[in-house]
């Protein structure tokens, strides 16, 4: 095992080659995707799974629209000014959900900085829509900070999602350079908060590698995840989307991402999904359906 070693290497890996997408569960999610008019994460930030997610049709639903009020350096989503919001969302990411048969949803979005609640009540409306529209419907979401607002948690809380996710990103050194408008300590106690306030949920978190971190760093980042009660983690490589993104320093051999995990787990966290594809929202299902994942560990 050695320690990162500073590159930006020009050829990615074999093992980071993924098929173009195609067929007709991918087709069908397009189609309903445009239908609802919904924007999702996994064309908007270039997710490398899409190929595979939507040929198994399912998506991850990005609300409050597609213009986050952040800049981060490893995200492809646009950012600026959103200009509206949009009250008839909840309703029609419900609709969608209903349509693909989705049993285990994934809502994300971008950052809304500039409203009260931080987007915090359109959140919860997705989730009671998605309830009443599919009862048997597992619902995961993953949230903003909300710039740490108790009151917008509480909303966010009250909906009663079955998994609430915030991703810490990166280890504490570099959250400044990877997520400018974030903020280490703010989103540990985002996470602890929730698993303190609400026993019942399983509480989620991501992290990416690549970015210059070194391997006790991670280690330290995973002991502090299961200090705050974070119930599952995800750890994938980091990829350029752009030019004008953040460069690559390493890419991590599946091998690595298996010690990764390993020691996440020693660690405390009690799910951990760790591989070069890995990404938040990638097959979120699974700690649920495995036999040795958190419904049997019960």
């Amino acid at each position: 095992m050695t320690d990162n070693v500073s590159m930006d290497l020009v050829r990615k890996p074999p093992w980071l080659r993924v098929r173009f997408p195609s067929g007709p569960g991918y087709s069908e999610t397009l189609r309903i995707a445009r239908a609802e008019r919904l924007n999702t994460i996994c064309e908007d930030a270039l997710c490398p799974n899409i190929a595979e997610c939507w040929g198994r049709k399912t998506a991850t639903f990005m609300i409050l629209g597609n213009i986050c009020t952040r800049c981060c350096g490893f995200c492809n989503v646009k950012s600026g000014r959103p200009t509206e919001l949009d009250l008839d969302e909840p309703r029609r990411t419900a609709e969608a959900v209903r349509k693909l048969g989705i049993k285990h949803a994934v809502i994300t979005s971008v950052n809304r900085d500039e409203l009260p609640d931080g987007g915090a009540s359109i959140f919860a409306q997705t989730v009671r829509r998605i309830r009443e529209t599919c009862p048997g419907t597992r619902i995961e979401l993953l949230t903003p900070d909300f710039l740490g607002k108790r009151a917008a948690l509480e909303t966010v809380w009250a909906s009663r999602p079955d998994v609430f996710g915030h991703n810490v990103e990166c280890v504490r050194r570099l959250q400044r350079r990877v997520r400018s408008a974030a903020n280490y300590e703010r989103s540990l106690v985002v996470l602890s908060d929730t698993k303190k306030n609400n026993p019942g949920m399983f509480v989620k978190t991501g992290v990416q590698v690549g970015h210059g971190e070194t391997f006790e760093e991670l280690y330290q980042t995973m002991s502090d995840l299961a200090s705050a009660g974070v119930d599952i983690m995800t750890i994938g490589q980091y990829l350029r989307p752009t030019r004008d993104h953040l460069p690559v320093q390493r890419y991590y051999t599946p091998e690595e991402f298996e010690h990764l995990r390993a020691e996440a787990k020693r660690r405390g966290l009690r799910y951990v999904q760790s591989g070069p594809l890995v990404r938040s929202s990638y097959r979120a299902e699974e700690p649920f359906e495995d036999p040795a994942g958190l419904i049997g560990a019960e």
